[in-house]
Formats: structure tokens, sequence, C-alpha cells
């Protein structure tokens, strides 16, 4: 199957500073994979990269075998902190970006409307992101991702300010809307219980300059058991990874 996004020994300097170097990686339409790491390892840098919110300092990104030159609809960032716009309702938020790209009004209706369901917010269509909880903030940030019709979803730690429950729930709710969707995610975190539970593939990351230092296939069905065996074998050959300890080695 050919990349969705193909990222070609990619470096990132902040003037002398280097934060990632020589960093590759390829991603297949409806993958979801996880950039985990320390923070400072620059999974966050190159997730910008991707969006076309910052210029890279060598090698390629594409998407689609297009240079990635700015940000486009073809991709859809969801941040930590929502980004919701807070004079619009929830319905409203969802349909901008169709809205700004000339659709008719009812077809922005219809799709706004779509989504609104997709992620279980029907009863607060007509609410303002003030009245919102914040899981269903990040639903609706979700949601206007998808209302975009983007082929591939970045997302920078979107559930790191949520309590544990809320967390959890929105976990199972996002593995339903990719499955559902047919989706390609690329999903940044630093915690390595939720890479493992969302990801086909965990991407490792260490700092100083970041790289890639593995690429785990998770080879577990879906939905994932936590408590098992197989998930904390998993979970201590990650968490050796990070900290550097000899003689551990990704499959």
């Amino acid at each position: 199957m050919a990349d969705l996004l193909r990222i070609e020994n990619v470096g990132k300097s902040y003037g002398a500073v280097e934060a990632l170097r020589g960093a590759t990686l390829g991603v297949a339409k409806g993958e979801f994979i996880c950039l985990l790491g320390a923070s400072g390892c620059g999974k966050s840098t190159l997730l910008r990269m991707i969006a076309g919110f910052e210029p890279i300092s060598s090698g390629r990104l594409l998407v689609n075998n297009n240079p990635v030159a700015a940000p486009g609809p073809d991709r859809g960032m969801v941040f930590q902190d929502y980004g919701l716009f807070p004079w619009l309702t929830v319905r409203e938020n969802i349909g901008f970006g169709p809205k700004a790209r000339g659709l008719p009004r009812a077809e922005v209706a219809a799709i706004a409307t779509r989504f609104v369901d997709t992620v279980g917010l029907t009863r607060f269509a007509d609410a303002y992101p003030h009245q919102l909880s914040g899981g269903m903030k990040q639903r609706v940030a979700i949601a206007r991702v998808l209302a975009n019709d983007a082929q591939l979803v970045l997302m920078d730690e979107p559930f790191g300010a949520l309590d544990a429950m809320t967390r959890e729930h929105l976990q199972d709710e996002l593995l339903a809307i990719w499955a559902a969707q047919r989706l390609t995610i690329l999903f940044v975190t630093h915690a390595i219980e939720e890479a493992i539970f969302l990801a086909d593939r965990v991407v490792v990351m260490s700092p100083g300059p970041g790289h890639i230092i593995a690429d785990r296939k998770i080879d577990l069905p879906r939905r994932r058991d936590v408590s098992s065996p197989e998930f904390n074998d998993i979970r201590r050959e990650l968490n050796a990874l990070l900290h550097g300890e000899p003689g551990r080695q990704a499959a």
C-alpha cells in the first residue's frame, strides 16, 4: 500500500539549535500511528511541520506525493487546548471550515449536523464552548477536523489536559470514529499506555536532537486490555527504550 504521508530524512533547526535530525517514516492510508517521547524530543515540532505551520530545515515531507509547503485542507490538526472559536456555537465551529471553503449553506448545515451527531453532541449543538466540559470541547475539535474532510488527522496530545476517566472515554470514542471514518491519524503523546492502547504502530523518539529510535508494531486485538501480560510486556519494552536501558530493542 502506498504511503499517504512520507517523511524523508527531515531535520529542523532553530538557528544553532538542532531540534530534529534525520526523521524518516512512512504512514499508509488508514493507519493509526503514535509518536511517543518525552518533552523536547521533537515530536510536536514534526507534527507542526507536517501540518505546514513550520518549514522544514532539511529533507522532504510528502502528502500524496506532494511536497508540504503550507497548511492545507488535506491535513487537520487537533490541539490539547481545543482551539475553538468562543463566539461560535458547537454547530458553527464544526461548520466553519466548509463555510470558509465556500460550500452552499445547506451543504454546510448538513455537514455540521452529520459530525455533531458523529461525536455525540446533538443535544449541545447550539451551546457555546464555555458551556462545555473539556471532553466535549475536544470532541468538537475532532469533529471540526473531520468536517473539513482531512485525509490526515494530526493530534498533538489532545487528551493531555483531561481527567483519567474522560481521557479513557475519548480514547474509545476516537478509535470508533477512526474505524468508522477510515481515517489516517498521527497522534503525539508522552504516555506509553495511551500509545499502546491506540496505535497500529508506536514510533519512539529520543531527544538531543530529536530522532526516531524505534518503530514498534502493536499486534494486539482491539479493544486492548491494559492489564494483560502482552500489553505490559510491550509497556516495559517501550519504557526501556525511552529511558535508554541497554539491550532492549523494539520489534
